[in-house]
């Protein structure tokens, strides 16, 4: 089905609810007279978005942000690559693949840079109509978040509310501030405040960047200022974008040596924090991958997008519990094979006896120790070198999580 009519901001929020709905795949272009946005779909959740002005100082910040160990500066794309609408998901999930970050960071980044773009369409569509397009031709097979969409509409209403109830609508976060009146200002703020004011409102930098920079809500710098502006001390102007630098070399970002992406990849199904955060320590520090799905409603999809080497499965989870999800992954071909360990607090025969008849190879009962992680691993997995063989007394030794 293709939208093509021009629509108001709260026909604008039904059609995001009606992709939901459908379980939409695909792109949704949300178009106005003077820009243009993409949503990215998958079974009715936004995966990726793109487009609306400053993509690339939008991809810094996040970037930035969320992957601190990343040098955006050491970063170079050859010409074609600038001039694909996906250029940043795929240079996100190249980051990704490479190792370079881990999921968490990359799922922190898609999520924010979903937020952002939709607070930009929303501040357009409440000014004027906007005109939706869908294609579901364009699908992208990978999934960088798994947020529910409701989060991100709740959300961008949300900041949009905030944003014009401070009044700071007809404003753009990705307008620049500029000092014009600097003697003014200091007669009037306190001394540290005004050095802030010299060093980063010069024009370089906008409303968003700013907020990164300083470490601030950006919808709070903005009100903080907005006495300023209106008083003629500070004006706002518009800024070009800052692309990522260019150069005409192939595998701009340095490939992994293949041996190094052969390391284990083990996930761990479990809705508690606690829990993943144990077993990813754990894993991580012995040379190993991790993943962790917390939603055990989209564990299908990541399972078959990552294919990890072993999957923990806890027992008792809300709206799926482990029993059903180990026979969900039982049913699919390319994780049929895959060992999977269920979780549990309890030690039960009759916990024991379900979860073999549901497709579990093992059993692991609760607190998480190191040494039974790091045992059941070497035990259900080929003894290959990329797994390091450790003997009980060098084990690392980790706290243990009473669940």
């Amino acid at each position: 089905m293709v939208h093509t009519e021009l629509i108001a901001y709260k026909d604008l929020i039904e059609e995001f609810k009606a992709c939901t709905k459908t379980q939409y795949s695909g792109k949704l272009d949300i178009i106005t007279s003077k820009n243009k946005w993409s949503l990215y779909y998958r079974f009715g959740r936004i995966i990726w978005a793109t487009g609306g002005i400053h993509p690339f100082r939008r991809w810094r910040r996040k970037v930035t942000q969320y992957c601190p160990e990343i040098n955006i500066d050491e970063i170079y794309l050859e010409p074609i690559e600038l001039e694909k609408e996906l250029w940043d998901f795929q240079l996100l999930t190249t980051l990704y693949k490479q190792q370079k970050v881990d999921r968490t960071q990359v799922e922190y980044v898609a999520k924010n840079v979903i937020l952002e773009v939709l607070f930009d369409i929303a501040q357009q569509a409440n000014f004027e109509d906007v005109c939706c397009v869908r294609n579901p031709k364009a699908v992208l097979d990978i999934s960088l978040t798994f947020m529910n969409t409701d989060f991100f509409i709740k959300r961008m209403e949300e900041e949009w509310l905030a944003w014009s109830s401070a009044g700071l609508a007809s404003f753009t976060p990705h307008l620049s501030p500029e000092l014009l009146q600097a003697n003014e200002i200091q007669k009037i703020v306190t001394p540290n405040v005004y050095k802030n004011f010299v060093n980063f409102i010069n024009g370089k930098y906008t409303l968003q960047d700013l907020a990164i920079k300083l470490k601030f809500n950006v919808c709070k710098i903005s009100s903080d200022l907005l006495p300023f502006i209106l008083r003629g001390f500070i004006q706002l102007s518009e800024v070009s974008d800052l692309p990522l630098s260019v150069k005409q070399v192939k595998n701009n970002l340095k490939v992994l040596p293949q041996k190094e992406l052969k390391r284990p990849l083990i996930a761990c199904i479990d809705d508690s924090p606690q829990v993943c955060g144990m077993l990813g320590s754990i894993i991580i520090s012995n040379n190993m991958r991790f993943v962790r799905i917390q939603d055990a409603i989209q564990a299908l999809p990541i399972l078959i997008e990552q294919k990890p080497d072993l999957i923990f499965l806890d027992l008792m989870m809300p709206v799926v519990n482990g029993y059903e999800v180990c026979a969900q992954i039982r049913r699919v071909a390319q994780l049929a094979h895959i060992p999977v360990i269920i979780l549990t607090g309890s030690d039960g025969l009759f916990d024991r006896f379900r979860a073999k008849v549901a497709g579990s190879t093992d059993f692991m009962t609760k607190p998480i120790v190191a040494e039974k992680v790091l045992d059941t691993i070497e035990k259900y997995l080929d003894k290959t070198p990329h797994l390091q063989q450790q003997t009980p007394s060098n084990k690392v030794s980790q706290p243990q999580l009473a669940v």
